[in-house]
């Protein structure tokens, strides 16, 4: 986002470089980010956590790397919803794993799981679920009911879920984020849940995450196993996620506001000058899914944007198939700024 750090956040990482915590990352330093995880998810999400089950992580990926390695079948397939953010759609080949992609469906203009197909994915092999939510790029976010009957399909077939929600605190008004392993026992007993304060506070440089177990058997895997799997979060990290969650809330919701507006600024903009692209602005994160597939340019469109209009857009087609005919636009920038891209790009559809 182009809207600078929380200040608590700058004054916690200012006294950390004054005391030289470049060491290990000290056992204090870990526990107060579980505390304030912890605090942080019962205030905003109702979601009562231990904090003993909250453990550091270098970053989602990393927590995904352990879910295929260690909470998945041998050999089973990864479920993919499509269109997806762009590393899940490689990492799990580099673990000689086969991915299954999800594409998700519509009514209307919200998108839905097809449980269905979902049902045959895991026939079909699969066995961990990769469950982003809020969802990138499309902005998704799930309710209870739907997030139940996801539960019952993993349940009946015996399989896992990695639950994505580091872009859990940028969820517009009218919606909320619910976490999918507090629904209810059943996607407690088969969920890894893995979040960060990077995203809604700018810190993906600094190599902290975390990961929430929520059942008996993941957390005595985890005592047995588990003390090397987070090796490598960053000390400045971790500070800086426990300065998010436990002062940075009032920042936060300043900028959901800006972003709120941005989204419905964004629907005007694309109405006005991209016509026949699509939009549904998001109920969470900061990003747009631009569908072009109705306009017809000569090449793909963000190959046609970057050169014609000077906006550099995210490739559908590394989110999935379905998104070949596709964009990512992240709108976490100043109004002015917004309108500017947006026009440069009306301006070389009109010129094409």
């Amino acid at each position: 986002m182009d809207f600078g750090i929380a200040p608590p956040i700058t004054q916690a990482l200012h006294a950390a470089v004054d005391r030289g915590a470049f060491g290990y990352l000290p056992p204090a330093d870990a526990a107060a980010m579980r505390e304030a995880f912890a605090g942080w998810s019962a205030a905003r999400y109702a979601w009562s956590v231990d904090p003993a089950d909250v453990h550091a992580f270098p970053d989602v990926i990393s927590a995904l790397e352990i879910a295929i390695q260690h909470f998945s079948a041998p050999g089973s397939a990864i479920i993919v919803p499509t269109p997806a953010y762009m590393p899940f759609l490689t990492v799990p080949l580099l673990h000689g794993r086969r991915i299954i992609q999800l594409p998700l469906a519509r009514e209307g203009e919200q998108w839905v799981y097809d449980l269905d197909a979902l049902d045959r994915a895991f026939s079909e092999g699969g066995g961990l679920l990769v469950l982003c939510n809020p969802h990138n790029p499309i902005g998704k976010v799930l309710d209870t009911a739907e997030m139940a009957r996801i539960g019952e399909v993993v349940e009946r077939h015996g399989g896992r879920v990695f639950s994505d929600e580091i872009h859990a605190p940028l969820v517009y008004p009218g919606r909320r984020h619910v976490p999918y392993a507090s629904v209810n026992e059943v996607t407690a007993g088969h969920t890894l849940t893995a979040t960060s304060a990077s995203k809604a506070w700018n810190l993906p440089g600094l190599k902290a995450a975390q990961v929430i177990v929520s059942n008996a058997t993941d957390r005595a895997r985890w005592e047995k196993e588990g003390a090397m799997w987070g090796h490598g979060a960053a000390n400045l990290g971790v500070i800086a996620n426990t300065a998010a969650y436990e002062a940075g809330g009032l920042w936060l919701d300043d900028v959901v506001g800006y972003l709120d507006g941005n989204r419905r600024l964004l629907a005007d903009l694309v109405a006005e000058q991209l016509p026949g692209v699509r939009y549904s602005a998001p109920d969470g994160t900061y990003l747009a899914w631009l569908e072009c597939a109705a306009i017809e340019l000569p090449q793909p469109p963000a190959e046609f944007f970057a050169e014609r209009a000077g906006v550099a857009l995210t490739d559908g087609a590394l989110c999935g198939e379905v998104g070949a005919e596709a964009v990512r636009f992240n709108f976490a920038m100043p109004r002015p700024l917004l309108r500017r891209a947006i026009a440069a790009m009306g301006e070389a559809l009109a010129a094409r």
